[in-house]
């Protein structure tokens, strides 16, 4: 299956494109709104960073991405 996040997008993008992704990344136990790192971190930099599975942590935000991101 193909991701639809980038690789190289970070956290910042995603909840600035999908609004809805912000309450994955809540639901997971991340700070990233506000975080002056987020601009920086990409999944995968966030999910090391937070001792998550990066799998379920793509596949949760792509699911938000699949729902229209509507918030």
């Amino acid at each position: 299956m193909k991701r639809k996040l980038n690789d190289d997008a970070t956290m910042d993008g995603i909840m600035r494109e999908t609004p809805a992704a912000v309450r994955v990344i809540l639901q997971h136990g991340m700070l990233c709104v506000g975080c002056p790192i987020a601009s920086f971190h990409t999944v995968s930099d966030a999910a090391r960073e937070h001792d998550l599975d990066e799998d379920q942590l793509r596949c949760d935000l792509e699911a938000a991405i699949d729902a229209g991101g509507a918030g």
